[in-house]
C-alpha cells in the first residue's frame, strides 16, 4: 500500500471551486425478516406483542408516524448546510421501505419537497422486497412521486430463496416484477450469484428469468460472507472461486447479448438507464443521509465532511426527540484520506471518470496521487490514459488490490 500524498499536503485543506451534485438518502430500518447474509442496518419488525416477526396491515410492527416525524426533523437539521442547492435524486433504502403505508410515504415525500428544492425529473427510488408487493400499494407509491423501484429478488428458484432466508418464492418474485413494471418508470432487479451449492446451469436460469422481463436495470452481486451475520457464523457451502468466475463470465455474456452494459462492478443497464443516485456516490458526489444509521457526505468550499447517525431505530428517534440531533459522528475528511476515498468510489465504474474530476471533487491537485497512479499502471490495474482514471479489466477483477494502492 502506498501513501500517495507528499508531506507538504498532509495538512492542506481542500479548496473546491464548485460543489458536486447533491442527493438524498433516506434509511428505513425495518424488515419482515432478517436475512442470514445481510449486514445492513435492518431490524426485524415485531408483532403487536413485541415478540416476533408478524408485520400485518393493521399491526406493522413499527411506529410509522413517529419515525417519519423523526426523519423530517433530521432533514431540517441539514438544511443550513445545503441551503440553495438542488437535490437531483432520492433513494429510500433499508430494510424494506415498501413496508411503509402509502399515506406515510406520501407524507414523507411531501415534507421533503416542502423543505428542499428537487431538480425537474428527480429520480426517486424505493427498495422493495417481493413479499411486500401489492398492486394497489405500488400504484399509491407511484402517485406519491416514486418513479424507480429496486426489487430484492436475489433468485427465482425456491430452493435458493429458502437457503437465503427470503420470505418470497419464485412465483412471487415474478409477480412482483410484473406489478412494478406496470406502475413505475424504471425497475431494477437485484440478483445474487455464487449461492449455496449453485451450479452454472442454475445461475444461467436465474439470469434468463430476469432477462425475460426486460427491465432497464439489473444489479448482480456475488454472495459474500460478511462479518456479524448468521452466514459468517454458520457458513453454507459456496461454489469455488473457479466456479464463481465461470458463473460471472457466463452472466456477463448473457447480459451483453441482451443489450445490458456493465457500467459499475455490480450494475448493468440499458443505454441511458443507469441509476443516477448510485452514479452520484461512485463519482464522489454529495448526499444527505437521514434515518437510523444513515451516512452522509457534504462538501463545503474548504472541507468535505462525513456524518453517521444513531444506528438503532429507537435510539435514533429518542435522540431526535430529546436532543434534536441524531449524529454520532461528524468529521472533516483529512486531506491525506481524500485520494483513497475518491478512488474507492470512482474505480468501481467501468468507464472511470475524467482525471480532472479528482481536483473538482477533492480540491487537491492530481499530482498528489502520482506515485499511486504510477504503481497501479505498472501493475496493469489502471488504464495508462493520463486524462482518465479508469480500472483495466484486471483492475476490476482485483478491485480491492487496486483501491488499496491509494490507501
Amino acid at each position: 500500500m502506498t501513501n500517495t500524498l507528499p508531506l507538504s499536503l498532509l495538512t492542506q485543506e481542500p479548496q473546491l471551486k464548485a460543489l458536486p451534485p447533491l442527493a438524498l438518502y433516506i434509511h428505513f430500518p425495518w424488515c419482515e425478516k432478517k436475512c442470514p447474509y445481510c449486514d445492513f442496518n435492518s431490524h426485524q419488525v415485531k408483532d403487536v406483542n413485541g415478540k416476533g416477526s408478524a408485520a400485518t396491515k393493521n399491526a406493522p410492527g413499527f411506529d410509522e408516524p413517529r419515525y417519519i416525524k423523526a426523519l423530517i426533523a433530521d432533514l431540517e437539521t441539514e438544511l443550513p448546510r445545503i441551503w440553495g442547492r438542488q437535490v437531483h435524486s432520492i433513494f429510500i433504502g433499508g430494510g424494506t421501505p415498501s413496508l411503509l403505508s402509502p399515506e406515510g410515504m406520501n407524507d414523507l415525500l411531501s415534507a421533503v419537497r416542502a423543505r428542499i428544492h428537487l431538480e425537474p425529473n428527480c429520480e426517486i427510488t424505493m427498495e422493495a422486497n417481493p413479499g411486500s408487493v401489492e398492486s394497489e400499494k405500488f400504484a399509491a407509491f407511484a402517485k406519491s412521486g416514486i418513479n424507480r423501484v429496486s426489487l430484492g429478488i436475489q433468485s427465482f428458484q425456491d430452493k435458493q430463496l429458502k437457503a437465503l432466508g427470503r420470505i418470497h418464492n419464485g412465483d412471487e418474485a415474478k409477480r412482483a416484477i410484473a406489478i412494478a413494471m406496470e406502475h413505475f418508470k424504471s425497475v431494477n432487479i437485484d440478483l445474487m450469484y455464487g449461492l449455496p451449492n449453485q451450479s452454472l446451469e442454475a445461475a444461467k436460469a436465474d439470469i434468463e428469468a430476469a432477462l425475460a422481463f426486460k427491465t432497464p436495470h439489473l444489479s448482480l452481486y456475488n454472495l459474500t460472507l460478511e462479518p456479524n451475520t448468521y452466514f459468517a457464523s454458520f457458513p453454507p457451502k459456496l461454489p469455488s472461486e473457479d466456479e464463481i468466475d465461470a458463473i460471472f463470465e457466463q452472466n456477463l455474456s448473457l447480459l451483453n447479448t441482451a443489450g445490458y452494459q456493465r457500467y459499475e462492478v455490480s450494475a448493468y443497464a440499458k443505454k441511458g438507464q443507469e441509476c443516477k443516485h448510485n452514479l452520484n456516490y461512485w463519482r464522489f458526489g454529495d448526499y444527505i443521509g437521514i434515518g437510523a444509521g444513515a451516512h452522509g457526505k457534504i462538501s463545503l468550499p474548504d472541507q468535505i465532511t462525513r456524518q453517521v447517525r444513531e444506528r438503532h431505530p429507537e435510539t435514533y428517534m429518542q435522540a431526535i426527540e430529546t436532543a434534536g440531533n441524531a449524529l454520532i459522528e461528524a468529521r472533516a475528511i483529512p486531506a491525506k484520506d481524500l485520494p483513497f476515498e475518491f478512488m474507492l468510489n470512482v474505480l468501481r465504474l467501468t468507464d472511470g471518470v475524467e482525471a480532472a474530476t479528482f481536483s473538482e471533487r477533492t480540491g487537491l491537485p492530481i499530482h498528489v496521487m502520482a506515485k499511486g497512479l504510477e504503481e497501479a499502471s505498472k501493475k496493469g490495474l489502471l488504464d495508462t490514459n493520463p486524462i482518465r482514471l479508469k480500472a483495466t479489466e484486471q483492475g476490476l477483477r482485483y478491485l480491492n488490490n487496486l483501491q488499496e494502492i491509494f490507501l
